[in-house]
């Protein structure tokens, strides 16, 4: 790196910006509520009818509980580990898992950023016909200039981003609790009662449930954001009170959201609703004002999510390159703590996901339900980390150690229990996107002169790439499609 470009990195670790727990809250707020809000009615309207929602919103509202009060328990537990999902994977199952971990993370927020875009753009696209779904030759490329100059925004200092989030996260929650309120008033119970078993397309109850969790994990992601970011807090304590109070904000919001929309339209008609299918729910209730009301809102409310996002997964790339798990130029920040090189990374991933969308017949739900299958390993590393250290003398001398034992034990069932419920198919994806990272960790390896791999991370190894050809070699040949 040229002279001009280190001149204001810090040789050590920069002084880290302090965030209160107000601050820290509408982080998770923020990432959590972005784009996936937006396209509850119609993911759900088309796999299921109100019994099979209310049902897998209570699975889903108790597992990711556990995870966050997971999350909570290892805050307390270990306060050492920055970079939650990452640091907890590593501490618990070694180097190379750790550096999975980190990796699917990180990956996990750059596909999740490109649905922003894409959904942005699909909104956009409903008065300006050129940009269609998101997907157009044009849509990509004003996508482009809007992450460009986000990046710019982020790269000024991670104070000002994190104050302007705060802003956003409560500018955007406004339409939404409209919509509800709105949605209630103009309920129809008739329409509620005949959208309640689902349609003969949608299966079994249980069909119905299963077909819901992935779009469940991405609406929760960013519960664990106060704890990725956890070396900013002003007080540690503060990390698992914003996980807990940011999540229970949110679940009441996705639940009201999704039930509420059963009332306006017969599910088959929201299922063929355009994304954002919030807009089409609220138009047919009180006009084209309110699809243009919640259109306005989804851009506020994803541009908002998009910077949470992108902040955290820069983060989570950085700390790795910190404790030498990822290349050392990862690791590298300006004086106002910004972790230039990380973020160029990210947006750098995020570009070229954007682009592949074009070449994608359905680049939103893949997005969204890859973005979902990449987190579960991480999510599911650190479940079992928390079971680890609370079986061991040395679970880091706080009571409750047996009610936190059951509630990590169930968080990994939950999570073991997504991996099935996401299929195949995105466990193949995932692993051609993990196999190839290596790359990164040999780097790293070798930078420090160390042997790149003992014989149990050949194993893992060997399992990955094993996955991945078997992907590419499905994706080939047709039995797995984009």
């Amino acid at each position: 790196m040229a002279d001009a470009d280190t001149k204001g990195a810090s040789a050590s670790t920069p002084t880290a910006a302090k965030l209160t727990l107000l601050t820290l809250t509408a982080m998770v707020v923020g990432s959590m509520v972005g784009a996936g809000v937006f396209s509850l009615p119609g993911r759900f309207a088309a796999e299921t009818g109100v019994a099979g929602a209310l049902i897998a919103w209570a699975i889903a509202g108790l597992g990711m509980l556990m995870l966050a009060f997971v999350f909570q328990a290892l805050a307390l537990r270990r306060p050492q580990l920055d970079a939650g999902v990452y640091a907890y994977a590593k501490a618990g199952f070694g180097e190379y898992l750790g550096f999975f971990a980190a990796f699917g993370y990180w990956a996990s927020a750059c596909v999740g950023n490109v649905t922003y875009w894409v959904l942005i753009m699909s909104t956009i696209g409903a008065i300006w016909p050129a940009l269609g779904d998101g997907d157009t030759v044009l849509a990509v490329v004003l996508s482009s200039v809007g992450l460009w100059l986000f990046f710019y925004l982020i790269s000024r200092g991670v104070k000002e981003a994190a104050a302007i989030n705060r802003i956003v996260t409560v500018a955007k929650i406004v339409p939404i609790l409209v919509f509800v309120l709105l949605a209630v008033i103009y309920f129809e119970p008739s329409v509620f009662a005949d959208n309640f078993a689902g349609a003969d397309y949608a299966g079994s109850l249980f069909e119905q449930v299963k077909g819901t969790m992935l779009v469940t994990v991405f609406v929760f992601l960013g519960v664990e954001g106060a704890s990725v970011y956890s070396r900013h807090a002003k007080r540690r304590e503060d990390v698992g009170r914003a996980t807990i109070l940011g999540f229970l904000s949110v679940f009441a919001i996705f639940a009201s959201v999704t039930i509420v929309s059963y009332g306006i339209l017969p599910m088959g008609e929201i299922a063929d609703l355009r994304q954002p299918s919030m807009a089409g729910v609220l138009e047919e209730a009180v006009g084209t004002w309110g699809k243009v009301f919640i259109s306005i809102g989804l851009i506020v409310s994803v541009l908002g999510a998009y910077l949470a996002w992108t902040l955290m997964s820069a983060e989570v790339l950085y700390v790795a390159a910190r404790d030498k798990d990822m290349p050392r130029f990862l690791g590298r920040a300006t004086a106002a703590d910004v972790p230039v090189p990380a973020l160029v990374m990210t947006t750098c991933l995020t570009q070229v996901v954007l682009v592949v969308t074009y070449f994608s017949d359905d680049a939103f739900n893949f997005a969204l339900d890859l973005t979902s299958s990449l987190t579960l390993i991480p999510f599911l590393l650190a479940a079992a980390y928390a079971v680890k250290i609370l079986r061991s003398p040395d679970d880091g001398g706080i009571g409750g150690r047996s009610r936190d034992l059951t509630i990590s034990i169930l968080a990994t069932l939950y999570t073991v229990f997504l991996i099935y419920a996401a299929g195949f198919k995105y466990l193949l994806v995932s692993l051609i996107i993990y196999a190839p990272a290596t790359i990164l960790f040999v780097m790293a390896r070798r930078e420090q002169g160390r042997r790149v791999f003992s014989p149990r991370e050949l194993v893992i190894l060997a399992v990955s790439v094993a996955g991945a050809v078997v992907g590419v070699v499905a994706l080939a040949v047709g039995w797995i499609s984009l």
